[in-house]
């Protein structure tokens, strides 16, 4: 029996469903991303993986969450482009029939002091960061169905303020100006807008750079004296996903382990 495919993407499949609620996570080939999109199938969800541009970890992502017990297929899109996500959503409703949930995950981050940045790098951060969110936005607040949910991400360094993060930060302040808007937009719609900010996370886009005292010294600041995972994350956005969290609505959420 062939598996499922998409315009654009690749694909596999699980047990059939009635009417599994369906879920888009961009950036869900690595780290955070990958961690819900099997936390998302665990719960049942079938999943449409967006990626930029690995292909293998995509497909890697989708078998997971197939043995997870959901279904997935896997779309290449620039978050960036309005053609592209506008066809990744398309292709979440060909496949699975609408879209519930909204995971941007999607993001790039790189590191320098303000006065040495090269302001190529910063409009390159800004490209994903900043005007890929809203492209994701424009389309989730367009397609989600009622009783969903769409979930951005900031980071704590918003708040923490941690020298040579000053241009990722700033277009992550930008992200975490969105949620309470569109959560006024959206009413009367029955959908949840929310921003989850993590704090130091073990991700590759994490300790990438990074020497073992660097992310020694971070692993000790929060009370619980270590870095957060991605399990630790995704767990957040299930619930915020999920009915359970549906009355949380326009927020920031630190997922930090208590850093102040």
């Amino acid at each position: 029996m062939p598996v499922p495919t998409s315009p654009g993407g690749t694909a596999a499949s699980a047990r059939p469903s009635a009417s599994p609620r369906v879920a888009i996570v961009t950036g869900g080939s690595r780290g955070i991303g990958r961690r819900t999109v099997g936390r998302l199938a665990a719960d049942g969800y079938s999943v449409v993986v967006g990626y930029a541009g690995n292909q293998d970890e995509a497909e890697a992502a989708v078998k997971e969450a197939v043995t997870s017990g959901g279904r997935a297929i896997a779309v290449r899109a620039d978050v960036a482009d309005e053609r592209a996500v506008a066809a990744l959503f398309d292709a979440a409703e060909a496949e699975f029939g609408g879209v519930d949930v909204v995971v941007h995950a999607a993001g790039r981050m790189r590191l320098a002091p303000v006065a040495e940045l090269d302001l190529a790098v910063l409009d390159d951060l800004h490209r994903t960061n900043i005007r890929g969110t809203f492209v994701v936005l424009q389309q989730a607040a367009r397609r989600v169905r009622p009783g969903g949910a769409i979930v951005t991400f900031s980071t704590s360094v918003v708040g923490l303020a941690f020298p040579g993060y000053g241009a990722y930060a700033a277009g992550k302040g930008a992200v975490e100006a969105l949620p309470l808007i569109l959560a006024r937009e959206l009413r009367g719609r029955d959908v949840t807008s929310n921003t989850v900010a993590p704090g130091p996370t073990a991700t590759d886009l994490f300790l990438d750079g990074k020497d073992e005292e660097t992310i020694a010294r971070l692993a000790a600041q929060p009370p619980l004296e270590r870095l957060g995972t991605p399990a630790d994350i995704a767990e957040v956005v299930a619930f915020l996903a999920s009915p359970a969290g549906h009355w949380i609505n326009g927020q920031v959420i630190r997922a930090n382990g208590g850093i102040v």
